[in-house]
């Protein structure tokens, strides 16, 4: 098998297996990847910029450096299935809708955590189908599509480096007092890393949901004023894709956040999210369809 090919069939080896498996149950490399994050900043960290950049390079640079030692079909499919995360994030939001099918608004709100970093409790039964359908129009973004772009594009270093400045984000990216100078390297690497695969996701919410013209302007018309420069597009290309009107008032411990309006349409219920559901199911398989190809162009030329 040329090595052009055996990209691209690592790529839907790992799909399929995240689709049917999804995370590993026990030693989940990510979760290790995190605990050698973790504990590389207690030597690394100071309130300062520059630390932050090479905390961000040295793991970053370590985890893309240990893919490029294996390339072959297989390693390709074992690294898209650990760092894909498309078949948690449904079963999560499938969660989520079962307990507000159920009348358990409570539980719903608990369950909602595992998505969200948002405060749940005070949230009715709209405001957690908008938290799960938002939840879901990211996270494809994230935990899907960009993985696959750069799989496509770099291979095995591709995914582990993009998962591991992902991870890097999540950990210390937020602004906080502590991570407000350290995390805005990991930030804004994030930030640049997931550029193309959100437009892709964008592009293909528009092309796979259910109201094209309705994406279209939701994207142009909304995306912008969303503080992510990547959430943005996907979130208001999914409102308008599903005809609903996503953002508004999100709160985060202390922080009260004003998210602007995403979309026209009306406020989400729990059928919403299996129509997200659904939607991020579509999408996944799109970048699928669009990236094998690219795997084998970019081999072959």
């Amino acid at each position: 098998m040329t090595p052009h090919v055996g990209r691209a069939v690592g790529l839907v080896a790992g799909f399929a297996a995240d689709r049917l498996l999804g995370d590993p149950a026990r030693w989940h490399p990510v979760a290790g990847f995190g605990r050698a994050a973790t504990a590389l900043e207690r030597v690394s960290y100071a309130d300062r910029r520059l630390h932050g950049v090479l905390h961000v390079t040295i793991l970053v640079g370590a985890t893309a450096a240990l893919g490029s030692r294996r390339t072959g079909p297989v390693a390709t499919a074992v690294a898209t299935w650990a760092v894909l995360g498309g078949r948690s994030l449904d079963r999560e939001a499938a969660a989520v809708h079962a307990h507000l099918v159920a009348g358990d608004l409570p539980g719903a709100r608990q369950r909602l955590t595992h998505l969200v970093g948002r405060d749940t409790r005070t949230l009715d039964e709209s405001g957690v189908a908008r938290a799960v359908v938002e939840s879901l129009a990211e996270n494809t973004s994230d935990a899907v599509v960009a993985p696959l772009v750069w799989g496509a594009a770099l291979g095995v270093p591709g995914l582990l480096g993009y998962r591991a400045a992902n991870t890097l984000d999540a950990m210390v990216g937020h602004r906080s007092p502590r991570y407000e100078r350290f995390g805005w390297a990991a930030a804004r690497l994030d930030d640049l890393l997931n550029l193309p695969g959100s437009r892709l996701t964008a592009a293909l919410a528009t092309l796979l949901g259910g109201d094209r013209r309705g994406a279209v302007g939701a994207w142009r018309r909304d995306a912008g004023a969303h503080p992510s420069p990547n959430a943005g597009p996907v979130e208001a290309a999914y409102a308008g894709a599903l005809g609903l009107r996503l953002g508004g008032t999100n709160v985060y411990g202390d922080r009260v956040e004003e998210r602007c309006v995403l979309g026209d349409g009306r406020a989400p219920d729990r059928h919403d999210i299996t129509r997200a559901r659904l939607l991020a199911r579509r999408v996944g398989w799109g970048a699928l369809a669009v990236t094998g190809p690219i795997a084998l162009l970019r081999r072959r030329r």
